[in-house]
């Protein structure tokens, strides 16, 4: 792996712990590749709505960021990745020990990313896909982001 590789990993890892959003949810950084982002979190009452699965909100959140980290592994320094926009579309209740989303860059771009997502619920060990999306990433100056 080269260097800028690295470097731009260790950068993302430091962002991510920074989210409070994402330390309150209890979420996990679990791979980082090249165009590629898995973040997980635990079931825990918080995240559940009133039947008993996760809340929709959190398959949501996996997705935003997950995608949005998964265009981050590409981008060139001083570029930034943010969200666009997303479909995302349930395909089953979410319910189980562990949501996990896994991100994969389609198309990387200069201005646009276009990053795919599926997102699974681990019950008893196995995994079931609750969830599928598609997200547009813009691809941002740093120092825009800073006025």
């Amino acid at each position: 792996m080269s260097e800028d590789f690295e470097r731009n990993n260790e950068r993302i890892r430091r962002a991510v712990e920074l989210q409070g959003f994402t330390r309150h949810l209890g979420a996990k950084l679990d791979d980082l590749q090249s165009g590629v982002c898995v973040l997980s979190v635990e079931s825990k009452p918080e995240l559940l709505q009133q039947h008993g699965f996760f809340h929709g909100g959190v398959t949501a959140y996996l997705v935003d960021n997950a995608t949005t980290i998964a265009a981050g592994t590409m981008c060139k320094e001083g570029r930034n990745p943010l969200t666009a926009g997303f479909s995302l579309n349930f395909m089953s209740p979410a319910i189980g020990e562990k949501l996990i989303c896994r991100a994969k860059v389609l198309k990387p771009g200069n201005a646009l990313s276009v990053v795919s997502a599926d997102v699974f619920i681990v019950k008893d060990g196995k995994e079931k896909q609750t969830a599928t999306a598609l997200a547009t990433i813009a691809i941002v100056d740093t120092m825009a982001l800073k006025k």
